[in-house]
């Protein structure tokens, strides 16, 4: 059976840098010095430096965002999230496939895979993609949504399977994220740190049988029993409400081990070239390091990423997997791994092959 390859990545983000102005905004939400000073503990140690938006920073320091969606005391309900959504998620999805089709050919484009859990709307985005590329009118699409920052593996599962049954099949995969739309008008700490991590960003890339990029070369998915609770993310009346629970470190620290055999296979950790994991925050990738103890060389490309954008859900894994479609990356294999609602684990094997 033929082999997939991810043949190139493309990424973008939004224009506007706002990690600091959420920093200066957000003790504003919180009702206490102790949590305040808490918050500010959190942010120093984050390790993040910069995410961005589509929101524009307000000039005023005692407000978020110049489009008020998030306007004191008068946060925006869902309805008016979802408007926005469709405003601006198109325009950025485009400005990362826009880059993948300076060498990818439009007319080799069989199928289409978007993922998103931040936003909807139909006819989606998928159609819109259609039309603004001219692309074959028998492209046929697929929507993967609400699966969170491992949704990203289930495309390229997907994706592979097209590939490895449909001759001449050419997939296009988007992962578009709008996180800042879903900040909530909370005074809960925990809820206020969890978005001090998330950002927006859009990953393109294309999946063929052409044998150059990332060999996609086996799916492991784990759902670590009785973890359930400690992601969720769910439709409110005011955007979507994430809950991410400060237990998750620990979880995967203690829980991880006793999986790596089923997600490894035949290989050892230390026989692996490449890891690629996402950073959903740096204790996240503390946890994974200590669990699988990878040395910091190994986890170095998902620290640059966290570093650089912070957690954009479903796009980061890719914007990870970026960092190795270059033609320093040295050919190997190695494994890459995301968390999310379940709590899953959802893992990959893959094999860096020639990098046109």
């Amino acid at each position: 059976m033929r082999p997939a390859f991810i043949n190139k990545i493309a990424t973008a983000v939004p224009l506007h840098d706002v990690h600091q102005k959420f920093i200066d905004f957000a003790p504003s939400l919180l009702p206490d010095p102790r949590s305040r000073a808490l918050f500010h503990r959190m942010a120093e140690r984050c390790q993040i430096e910069h995410r961005y938006s589509f929101l524009k920073p307000h000039a005023d320091t005692g407000q978020l965002d110049a489009q008020e969606l998030y306007r004191s005391g008068h946060f925006a309900d869902t309805a008016r999230r979802m408007s926005v959504y469709k405003q601006y998620g198109f325009s950025l999805a485009c400005r990362a496939i826009d880059q993948l089709f300076e060498t990818v050919r439009k007319d080799s484009i069989t199928h289409l895979i978007i993922t998103s859990c931040t936003g909807f709307y139909a006819p989606g985005i998928d159609l819109e993609i259609v039309n603004h590329y001219g692309l074959r009118p028998d492209t046929e699409r697929s929507l993967i949504g609400f699966m969170g920052c491992y949704a990203a593996f289930n495309a390229l599962k997907l994706a592979r399977h097209i590939v490895r049954s449909e001759p001449g099949a050419g997939v296009l995969v988007v992962n578009l994220e709008l996180c800042t739309l879903h900040l909530q008008d909370t005074d809960k700490l925990e809820e206020v740190l969890s978005f001090l991590i998330f950002a927006d960003g859009c990953a393109a890339s294309f999946i063929s049988a052409a044998p150059h990029g990332i060999d996609l070369q086996s799916f492991t998915s784990t759902i670590i029993p009785e973890s359930e609770k400690l992601i969720t993310w769910h439709v409110g009346n005011s955007g979507f409400e994430m809950a991410l629970s400060g237990l998750i470190p620990s979880e995967i620290t203690a829980s991880l081990p006793g999986y790596l055999f089923s997600i490894l296979g035949s290989y050892k950790a230390e026989d692996l070239t490449h890891w690629a994991i996402h950073p959903g925050g740096r204790s996240v990738l503390d946890a994974v390091q200590s669990a699988v103890k990878l040395p910091d060389d190994k986890i170095e490309s998902s620290r640059k990423v966290l570093r650089h954008y912070g957690n954009m859900s479903s796009a980061t894994i890719m914007f990870v997997l970026k960092e190795l479609l270059t033609p320093e990356t040295l050919p190997g294999y190695g494994c890459a791994m995301s968390f999310g609602p379940g709590m899953t684990v959802e893992s990959m094997l893959f094999r860096v092959a020639s990098v046109e």
